[in-house]
Order: C-alpha cells, then structure tokens, then sequence
C-alpha cells in the first residue's frame, strides 16, 4: 500500500497516511468521549499487536534459517562477531548521549513525586543473560515469541541444514515458501493497522486523560531531545560508514517507525521493517539475523531512556552523583541493558536494579510511570531504526551490499535505472 502516484492518475492514501488518520481520531475520541467508552477500545487494540506477535516467530526462523543457508555457515561466526561489536558502541554513545542529556537539562531538580506512590518492582525474576539466549524449548521460545531464544535456534539449525547440502535442499525451498506466505499474511494483518493504532491511542488518552502527554513535561522533553540528537549523531555515522542515502532509508521506513512509535512495540514494526531492509538492498541474511538480534543486543532508545531515568531520579531525590558514580552507572547500564527481557515495560525491570545498585530510592520509578507510555513511544522507535541502521553497517563489513542498492541511491525494485 503505498501513497505514490503515477502523473495523471488520482491520489490515493496509502497505509502511512491510514495510520496516522487513526492516530489522530484515536487521540480525539478518547479526549472528547466518556471515559468508559475510550477504554472500552482496549481490547481492538491489543487484538492488533496480537496478530503482529502471531507473525514474528515463524517469520523470524524461516527468514534467517533461508538466508544463512544461502550465505553459508562459514560465515556465520564472523556475522555474529560483527553486529555484537556495533551493538557495543551503538548502546555505548546512546548511554552517553543519555547522560550529557540529564547533566545538561537537569529534569529532575524540582520534581515532586507522586503522592501515596509505590513502585512494587517486577513480577517476573530476572534471568540471566545465557538462560534468555538458549531455549530450553524451542517450541516454548517460538511460542512466547522469545526473539533471541529463537534466533539462536535458528542459527544452529540453519547451520546444520547447510551442512546437508543438496539434501537440505527441499527443506530450505520449502522454509523459503514459509517466508513468502507469512510476508503475504503481515500485507493482510497490516490492513487493520489504522483501526488497531487508534483504539490503542483512544483507549491510553482515555484512561490517563490529557496529563498522559503533560505530566513530567520536563523529564518527557529531555528525552525526546536527547533521542533526536542521538538520532543525528546515528545517521551521521552510518552514512560516513556506508554511504547511506538518508532520505530514502527514513522514507522507506516510515510506515515500521509510525507503527513502533503508536503502538509501542517492536515486534509490530519487525515484519514491515525488515522487508523495508530487504527492498533496500540488504541481503536477507543479513537482515534476517542482525534486526531480531538486535532486539536483545542494541535497544539504542531503551538505553539512552535508562540512563536518562537513573540521573532524573538521582537528581529528584537529591542525590550527589560525581564524575565516577555516573561512569560506574554507564559501565551497570552497558551490560544489564543487554538481554532485556521482551515483555512490557520491561526496562523498569533493569532501571528498578540500577537504582538499588546505587543506593537510589525505588519508589521514585511510580513518578516515572505516570509518563512512561508516551516516553516508551519514543525509545522504541529509536529502537527499531537503530536495528535497522545496524544491519546496513554489518552488511557493510561483510562487503555484501551492493554498490548500486537502493539505500545508496541506486533504482527502487520497481523503478527502472535512470
């Protein structure tokens, strides 16, 4: 569905302009409708992300096991090797860009926490890192859509299935029609995206009201802020990298990027995003395996957020945080950011232990809550373009991406060589 015209012929709105109808009349009915009946929306909307998550699993493995057969297994320890080392300094300069925010702006001088909160911390227990990497049940982790569970299956599968060589054949041909058909069925579940984005917003501004978007103003700004310089900073070391064409590349993923930031989620902006990849020239391996990796390794948004968080609470509590503390927090931060588990607001998870770590009042986390969906718009957005920046520059490093893809200027599938 897209928006572009031929000379002549009648314009027609395509699945962007949809979204953001919907957005808008969400955001309308649930200011100006009863309470009962805007939260009475809730449902259609978490019906939408059910049908994005039904997507996720059986696309994610049958992409990935395809494209690492068609690259190779020889090739899969230095891809691996790669994205980790770019996910690192990605997350890196967004902890930085996180901390210069709050030091700089100083969101929480002043703030008042709110009255009667508590914040009673997660109530699923952490896991360690390697026990969200290996599955114990891989039909367990393609049922709770574990990503990185998944993709590690998916890596040792696709590595055995090469080394069958021409025998593996009919099955990689058969995983191959897999990925067609569920690319085909995220075309069908993406016509109710309109529908679904503005059930979700009407049923968020009917529940909180208007001081959804006004509470903490202060902390909300210094995000965004600080998430738009990231972005620069990003873009700018991407195309010195690649040579990107940046117009062309936030173009083509306008559509994942409106969907992360109105739903909040990842996993609804993963299919579109990667066949966005796709069609800009990155080989399907590459895509297949660096985006959903990335999920777990580069929340470039989700880290910047906590380190921004950590510092807004120290400084609303009146806690002294010296050069030392704050680079102690970074290194934390560095390495607990990692594996976050995918399920909701799962980042207060990491900001709860972060500030117990450093003698930081918890509590204050029920201030932060208040706000936290229309922040968690932003960091997942971030989220989802960093993934996709990350697979141009792996696909760079590997030397595997054409000199004349679309993302480096070259013609669209659909459009002739000028």
């Amino acid at each position: 569905m897209s928006s572009e015209r031929t000379p002549g012929a009648p314009w027609r709105p395509g699945l962007t302009t949809w979204i953001f109808v919907g957005l808008a009349l969400g955001v309308l009915f649930g200011w100006l409708a009863p309470q009962s009946w805007a939260i009475g929306l809730k449902p259609i909307g978490k019906l939408f992300i059910r049908l994005i998550k039904m997507i996720v699993a059986p696309l994610v493995f049958s992409s990935l096991v395809v494209g690492l057969c068609s690259a190779g297994s020889r090739h899969i320890g230095r891809l691996l090797i790669r994205s980790l080392l770019w996910f690192w300094l990605a997350t890196s300069v967004a902890l930085a860009v996180g901390l210069g925010a709050a030091n700089l702006l100083r969101p929480g001088e002043g703030a008042t926490p709110t009255a009667g909160a508590h914040y009673e911390g997660p109530t699923e227990a952490s896991r360690s890192l390697l026990e969200q990497v290996v599955p114990e049940s891989i039909v367990r982790a393609l049922a709770d859509n574990a990503i990185l569970q998944i993709v590690f299956f998916s890596v040792l599968f696709g590595m055995g299935l090469a080394a069958l060589g021409e025998r593996g054949r009919p099955l990689v041909e058969a995983l191959r029609a897999v990925t067609d058909v569920m690319f085909k069925v995220t075309e069908y579940v993406m016509r109710f995206a309109p529908i679904g984005v503005g059930a979700a917003m009407a049923a968020a501004v009917g529940q909180h009201g208007t001081q959804v978007l006004l509470r903490l103003a202060k902390l909300v700004g210094s995000l965004y802020l600080a998430l738009a310089a990231f972005v620069v900073l990003l873009l700018v070391a991407v195309k010195l990298l690649t040579g990107l064409h940046v117009r062309r590349v936030l173009a083509a993923l306008k559509e994942p990027l409106f969907l992360a930031f109105s739903t909040t989620s990842s996993e609804s902006a993963l299919p579109k995003a990667m066949q966005a990849m796709e069609r800009l020239g990155v080989p399907p391996y590459i895509v297949g395996f660096v985006i959903p990796a990335g999920y777990s390794f580069n929340l470039d948004g989700t880290t910047l957020y906590l380190a921004l968080a950590s510092l807004f609470i120290a400084q609303a509590a009146g806690v002294s945080m010296g050069p030392e503390q704050q680079l102690g927090m970074m290194l934390t931060l560095l390495l607990t950011s990692k594996g976050v588990a995918a399920v909701p607001r799962a980042s207060l998870v990491v900001l709860a232990s972060t500030c117990a770590s450093f003698g930081l009042p918890v509590d204050w986390i029920a201030t932060i809550l208040g706000v936290d969906e229309v922040m968690d718009m932003a960091r997942t957005t971030v989220n989802v373009l960093g993934n996709c920046l990350a697979s141009v520059v792996v696909a760079r490093w590997e030397r595997v991406l054409p000199q004349d893809a679309p993302l480096l200027g070259g013609p669209l599938p659909d459009q002739e060589p000028a």
